[in-house]
């Protein structure tokens, strides 16, 4: 008997260096099993944004195929992370006065109240992505998760308002569709990154989640189990390569190489008499080299990444109440002696952060390379199940807001 469509959830990562997709099928616990995993070489974009449809659309097609190939079944909707340099997000604040004849909050009071706080003055190329609930205040009393019962005369709620722009993100999703996909919904790789690799306990007691991609790093702080600041560094994977194929003088696709193989973030990890050999440009015969030499320019590269992310954690305020410290993801997170060099500069717990809460084929998966596409199945099954995000309103204007048929609020940490 053929199974049901709704069983499975698919997830699109569409990055700088790679896109990838997976295919999760729904246990009768309600466990998400993967089935289904396809992955690609992305061309097409620069810092996570689409500068060549074509060039995207085939690998997405490419990346679908191979999925379909090993799900064996038909994918025909998927959901996709939005991600680059366009993404923006600050805090808002909106009050209103409890309508309720006895003053006892209702649903439609905690709407109105996210509706006011979303009340912003914004650029009219851009678009809110998410409005994402931290904490109501019912008269005086704050950090309440879930108001409705309360009893007051004001309500009050502090969020976190996501805007992307309209253009980069309509280019994603008209590449998904060229493709032959529609989107169930798009989220920010932030949230996706974060439903795949943090615990509860790490959000409640303030955790930073650094996704450092190929183009860019993608950087989120929780407190009090809510987001309270993102910010996109532009400083990726590949500004490593680059100065690897630079310093070495080696092809920049042997400088990928080299760096995946043998390349270590603190030289103080690497034995001195270790060494490498290093592809010549123009046909000359390959070098041996220190391999320290290669931990010199890494480390560099690091040591920068490491005081930009030092940098917005203070420009945050959040430089010293971070009591979980740091989780490192993403594919720059893989090079050897990252975690190590981040503590040494942040001052703080570091760890890397790899994709849980899954069963089926994890084997393919366990890398934090796929953490923002196993977060993106996360986050669709929880908004398939009406516990992730809910609509404000029956629809959204604007160009993205059409084509995803909502804006978009995350109120399942609340309610």
């Amino acid at each position: 008997m053929a199974k049901k469509k709704d069983r499975y959830v698919v997830g699109l990562d569409i990055g700088t260096h790679k896109i990838c997709a997976i295919v999760a099928e729904v246990s009768d616990e309600g466990r998400l099993d993967i089935i289904g995993f396809g992955q690609a070489e992305s061309k097409g974009l620069r810092k996570g944004v689409v500068i060549n449809l074509d060039a995207t659309v085939d690998a997405i097609k490419r990346v679908v195929c191979e999925a379909e190939l090993m799900a064996g079944i038909e994918i025909d909707s998927c959901y996709v992370g939005i991600a680059g340099t366009h993404v923006r997000g600050f805090n808002s604040r909106g009050v209103v006065a409890v309508s309720g004849r006895n003053r006892i909050v209702e649903r439609e009071d905690l709407r109105r109240s996210i509706e006011a706080a979303k009340a912003v003055s914004i650029p009219i190329d851009r678009e809110i992505l998410h409005v994402l609930p931290q904490e109501f205040v019912v008269d005086d009393q704050d950090g309440i998760g879930d108001p409705v019962g309360f009893t007051g005369s004001r309500l009050e709620v502090n969020v976190h308002v996501v805007t992307c722009s309209q253009a980069a993100a309509q280019n994603t999703i008209t590449c998904v569709n060229r493709a032959g996909l529609t989107v169930a919904d798009a989220f920010l790789t932030h949230l996706a990154a974060e439903q795949a690799c943090l615990t509860a306990d790490e959000k409640e007691l303030g955790v930073s989640l650094v996704d450092i991609g190929g183009g860019t790093t993608d950087l989120a702080i929780y407190e009090r189990g809510a987001l309270w600041h993102t910010a996109v560094l532009q400083v990726g994977g590949e500004h490593f390569t680059n100065d690897v194929a630079v310093a070495l003088r080696t092809p920049v696709s042997e400088a990928e190489k080299i760096k995946k193989k043998y390349g270590c973030a603190l030289t103080s990890m690497i034995p001195e008499e270790d060494s490498i050999e290093v592809p010549s440009v123009g046909g000359r015969k390959p070098r041996i080299m220190a391999r320290q030499v290669l931990g010199d320019v890494l480390q560099a590269r690091a040591e920068e990444l490491c005081q930009m992310i030092l940098a917005e954690l203070r420009r945050a305020g959040f430089e010293r109440s971070l009591n979980s410290g740091v989780v490192l993801t993403g594919g720059g997170a893989i090079l050897e002696g990252m975690p190590e060099i981040a503590e040494q500069i942040l001052d703080m717990p570091v760890r890397r952060g790899v994709p849980g809460g899954i069963g089926g084929l994890v084997d393919v998966v366990a890398s934090p390379v796929y953490t923002t596409v196993v977060g993106l199945v996360a986050c669709g099954q929880r908004n398939r199940l009406g516990h992730g995000v809910t609509s404000l309103r029956p629809a959204a204007t604007g160009t993205f807001g059409r084509v995803t048929s909502r804006i978009r609020s995350w109120l399942a940490d609340f309610f």
